[in-house]
Formats: C-alpha cells, sequence, structure tokens
C-alpha cells in the first residue's frame, strides 16, 4: 500500500522483490545507500543501507533492501 490508501504496483521482473531473499553480489557502490548487484539474471540496484557493503560482496536481499552481508569479497 503507498501512503494515500492506494495499492503499490507490482513487480514482476526483479529478482530481489520476491517473497524470499536472495544472495547477490555486489557489483558497484552508489551514493545513497544503493548498490548495483549481480543476480544471475542481469543487474538490479538495491539498498544497502542497513549494511556495511563492498563491492565484490554476497548479501542476502529482500524487498530490494540488503539485511544481512552472507559473504566478504577476498575472504
Amino acid at each position: 500500500m503507498t501512503g494515500d490508501g492506494e495499492a503499490a504496483p507490482s513487480c514482476d521482473s526483479c529478482v530481489t522483490c520476491g517473497d524470499v531473499a536472495a544472495r547477490v553480489r555486489v557489483v558497484g557502490l552508489l551514493p545513497d545507500g544503493l548498490a548495483l548487484a549481480g543476480t544471475g539474471a542481469g543487474t538490479e540496484e538495491i539498498s544497502v543501507a542497513l549494511v556495511e557493503a563492498r563491492v565484490g560482496d554476497t548479501v542476502l536481499v529482500h524487498a530490494g533492501e540488503a539485511i544481512a552481508v552472507v559473504e566478504r569479497a577476498g575472504a
């Protein structure tokens, strides 16, 4: 739902917005707590505001939000 009582538009094309969390690799950092993630099906913009992600890290993403770093780059 949006703030005005209308349903939010659905997204049927992105991997990271499904009902389950997905493991993705951070391929680039963007301003404002955002990043580019390689999903295996392409690249998607995600939020990394809740985690300390670096390029090359694997993060767990749910609804477009990285919720955990599961593997550090080079580790």
